[in-house]
């Protein structure tokens, strides 16, 4: 799970770097994302167009969290 508020660092930025290391690394475990801040919708439509095995989720809590208890079920 990875959860970034973006202020500094754009959400795009962010996603670009996310989805490099997953192709580089070949992650096969699913990734949640949980990301807020500059150009958030741009780095969501990123991870979902990037064809990897991303979950973007839009709160910590309820969302983000219940997200990987159920994908590790």
């Amino acid at each position: 799970m990875i959860n970034i508020f973006g202020g500094i660092l754009r959400c795009d930025v962010l996603a670009q770097g996310v989805v490099a290391a997953a192709h580089e690394l070949s992650v096969q475990v699913p990734i949640v994302v949980r990301m807020e801040g500059t150009n958030v919708e741009l780095g969501k439509k990123i991870l979902v167009d990037s064809g990897l095995n991303f979950t973007v989720a839009d709160g910590m809590r309820a969302d983000a969290a219940s997200k990987v208890v159920g994908l590790a079920k």
